[in-house]
């Protein structure tokens, strides 16, 4: 059969080969003086076995033409590359971020980044069940990735199709499976407190209202022990940034994290260093859960704090104040040393 002019060719090397069939295209020509004519210049798409095999590369060649030594690259393959590179210029936390965002797309993994279109992309999405702010993250590594596979021409920019990923109303299994810690609960934890210091995280995220990130990311320098008050200076919400008051009954284990070691952050592993989510829920949350006999995720403190401030009879707008919630603007993070000592007052009756 012949192919289309400018197709490119197929053709048969003699002799015994392992490989002897070859595709290839034409990509200019160059003229001879000496032989006053043009010869083609060729580009090698590849060496295979049998001449459909041959036929297939030129093909997928002719769909995107882009450089072939990328023509089987995996999307595993192209996240090694660009991680490689990107992990050098940004921070740990990032790092552990883009890692998680991977995890959810195991089923691309094997995928040549060639085959992959929008629809399996939304169903990375559709199928994680996971909340929106991970959904971003994982659009964000999406796009990363798109934008290194057209910069190394492994797929032309028409095939960049990552802004139409929606991740608004993907479905979430965990929306709605937030449960305050109940009494009992509580009471358990109070128990089991004294037999490991890392137990003393998951009381201090209960009596303050912290997200994990926010705990985790916190610095000795902006905690105030004295005054029973410290700052939280990076939150994923304008109403995050705040100043939290520190509870009569977690004050010692913030003084005893304080003068622990010569670690910045006031949380810090073993050896001294500070927790990356993913160390810490995988090592110490998830196996302290498993021990206490409890079924709870780290964000669930937090909603254990507001549930027990409301049960307290705190007004809203202080519940807000304390725990960085959405209504608080952005000029109500100053406290006056009055409004520090009422917050200090509601988060005792708890």
């Amino acid at each position: 059969m012949k192919l289309p002019n400018g197709y490119g060719s197929v053709y048969k090397l003699s002799g015994k080969r392992r490989n002897p069939w070859v595709a290839r295209v034409t990509t200019g020509f160059k003229m001879l003086p000496e032989k006053k004519r043009a010869y083609p210049i060729y580009k090698f798409i590849g060496y295979y076995p049998t001449r459909p095999e041959a036929l297939t590369a030129l093909s997928d060649y002719n769909k995107d033409p882009y450089d072939l030594k990328y023509s089987s690259i995996t999307f595993a393959e192209v996240y090694d590359k660009w991680s490689d590179k990107k992990f050098e210029s940004i921070s740990q936390s990032n790092i552990s971020g883009y890692k998680a965002a991977y995890k959810t797309c195991e089923k691309l993994y094997d995928m040549r980044f060639v085959d992959i279109k929008l629809e399996h992309l939304q169903r990375v999405v559709d199928e994680s069940g996971k909340n929106y702010p991970t959904l971003r993250k994982l659009k964000v590594l999406f796009g990363q990735l798109f934008d290194y596979a057209v910069v190394h021409e492994i797929i032309s920019k028409e095939r960049h199709l990552v802004e139409y990923v929606d991740i608004k109303n993907a479905p979430n299994p965990n929306a709605f499976d937030r449960k305050p810690f109940s009494k009992k609960e509580v009471a358990k934890v109070w128990d089991c407190c004294k037999t490991n210091e890392y137990i003393q995280v998951i009381l201090i995220l209960l009596y303050t209202g912290l997200r994990i990130g926010e705990l985790l990311s916190l610095k000795k320098e902006n905690v105030n022990t004295e005054e029973q008050w410290f700052d939280v200076v990076t939150s994923k919400t304008n109403a995050g940034i705040r100043r939290v008051p520190i509870a009569d009954k977690v004050l010692p284990f913030f003084n005893y994290w304080m003068t622990k070691n010569n670690c910045g952050y006031l949380i810090s592993t073993p050896d001294g260093d500070p927790f990356v989510y993913r160390n810490y829920y995988d090592s110490y949350w998830t196996p302290f859960m498993e021990i206490m006999g409890l079924t709870h995720r780290p964000h669930d403190t937090r909603h254990t704090c507001i549930s027990m401030l409301a049960a307290a009879g705190i007004q809203d707008k202080i519940i807000k104040k304390i725990v960085g919630h959405k209504g608080q603007s952005v000029t109500e993070v100053v406290y006056t040393h009055f409004e520090i000592k009422e917050l200090i007052d509601a988060i005792n009756k708890i």
